[in-house]
């Protein structure tokens, strides 16, 4: 088994809108509407001209599967932000999230040389903010009634995890995958930019 992340390239984005405006993603996602191929098309520009934002395709043994971002990076105070979802439904519970979420770590800790990344996630997306917690992330907030989604008021969980988390954390991690059957060298991140 084998987990990629390579930037996204302009073929990806008719991918990318099905995979926003899917049930299963858009419902953990802030947004609440389906995106138009307009509003996609100028979102999608953005993400490919961002400076301070980086955005990968998630391939499972070579198939795209999902997408995984940083943003808000900041060299200065050493921190970024992250989201990732996984599009594809037959790749659910196989472990490809906490893959994923290993090689991000490795990029932002190793690679960038961050001290912090965080993130928010709906508190009823119980089973990503729980992957976030085995990996390391503490739950920083609480962000009360934070969004208005479905039709109603939902909380959301900020999460955050420090270089030195991550640290403590690392090789447990890395043994958990193993046992999953991802090796390390079945992990990899390509980058263009940060």
């Amino acid at each position: 088994m084998s987990v990629r992340l390579r930037p996204i390239a302009p073929d990806d984005s008719a991918r990318l809108l099905a995979w926003r405006n899917s049930p299963a993603v858009s419902a953990y996602m802030y947004t609440d509407h389906l995106i138009s191929p307009a509003e996609h098309d100028r979102w999608f520009a953005g993400t490919l001209a961002a400076s301070d934002r980086a955005y990968w395709i998630i391939e499972d043994d070579g198939a795209p599967v999902g997408m995984a971002n940083l943003a808000g990076i900041d060299q200065t105070r050493r921190r970024c932000e992250w989201a990732y979802y996984l599009g594809e439904a037959s790749v659910r519970g196989r472990g490809v999230g906490a893959a994923v979420e290993f090689v991000m770590l490795e990029h932002v800790f190793g690679g960038l040389g961050l001290h912090k990344l965080w993130c928010e996630v709906l508190i009823d997306n119980e089973a990503v903010w729980k992957l976030h917690e085995s990996f390391g992330f503490t739950r920083e907030a609480l962000y009360r009634d934070h969004l208005w989604k479905a039709g109603r008021f939902q909380d959301v969980v900020g999460l955050g995890l420090l270089e030195t988390d991550w640290a403590s954390v690392r090789d447990a991690c890395a043994d958990r995958l193993q046992q999953r059957g991802y090796a390390a060298g079945d992990l990899v991140l390509e980058t263009t930019k940060p």
